[in-house]
């Protein structure tokens, strides 16, 4: 993740991004590659792209998106939606895993478009808000989306409710001031299953922590984002990219519907200790 970030942020400096714009034009194709949806488990969907992934929960009371990816992905989720014969209209809550646009480049026009309500993590408001121009990182390059304002602003453990669906938001800053995954339970006809919906705690600078003036709590912040995850309790995980939880590896398309094959616990911890080495060779320097 990190070397796609650099290779995105280098662009924009060539290509003379000084002022503020909206996505790369250089975005991997997988981002905007559109892939089948289908069930990963209960009530959880994927709608997203071949990499950004979104996750759409069906709940009796309307459904729950989360994440958009580009803002050219919109037609992508909506052909998914309605491909797995349910209705865009019916979104009614609106999540998100971090502030960058390759997660929530479409979700002011879904916003929108549905009338659904946004919840975010507190510390990512201003960013959406902005656009991405007081992302600690990407802004600084114009790296930008189309603002959005959130309608409920989200705390560590607050619970996301929708029908008889219960999501728990789990902050794990760092990769972004209000990055943060989720958590809940679900279950079909023979089984129950606790899923979590992690976002990973990548880094994206080369930069040291101490020169970053407008997030003096980077550092911290990773610390205790990668001592809450190694305590995470589930059966399943997703993660923000596909690529991040080997989705296409696992499985290919039109195949049934499986959710064990995304029980692989120990894939995530390893995952996470490659992610915390790096953070912790960087603290080295």
């Amino acid at each position: 993740m990190k070397k796609i970030f650099l290779m995105v942020l280098l662009s924009c400096s060539l290509l003379g991004f000084a002022q503020t714009v909206t996505e790369p034009a250089n975005n991997p194709k997988e981002w905007s590659q559109a892939t089948a949806p289908f069930r990963i488990a209960g009530n959880l969907y994927y709608v997203g792209t071949y990499d950004l992934a979104s996750y759409l929960i069906v709940t009796e009371k309307g459904n729950i998106l989360i994440n958009t990816g580009l803002a050219n992905s919109i037609s992508i989720i909506k052909e998914n939606i309605k491909a797995l014969g349910f209705d865009y209209k019916s979104i009614k809550i609106l999540l998100l895993t971090q502030a960058h646009f390759d997660h929530l480049g479409a979700m002011a026009e879904i916003k929108k478009e549905t009338g659904a309500k946004l919840y975010v993590d507190e510390k990512d408001a201003d960013a959406l808000e902005t656009g991405g121009k007081l992302d600690y990182e990407l802004g600084k390059y114009g790296i930008s989306f189309k603002p959005v304002k959130p309608d409920f602003l989200l705390k560590n453990n607050d619970k996301i409710k929708l029908g008889s669906t219960t999501l728990t938001m789990l902050h794990h800053p760092g990769h972004t001031k209000g990055s943060c995954s989720f958590i809940f339970d679900t279950k079909d006809k023979n089984s129950s299953y606790k899923v979590l919906i992690a976002n990973m705690p990548s880094i994206i600078v080369d930069r040291k922590f101490s020169e970053i003036a407008s997030y003096k709590d980077i550092q911290k912040d990773y610390t205790e984002t990668f001592k809450a995850m190694k305590k995470i309790d589930f059966d399943l995980w997703v993660a923000s990219h596909a690529s991040q939880f080997d989705l296409h590896d696992k499985r290919k398309p039109g195949a049934p519907y499986n959710p064990k094959i995304f029980m692989d616990k120990s894939n995530f911890f390893k995952n996470l200790q490659d992610l915390e080495n790096v953070f912790l060779e960087k603290i080295k320097n």
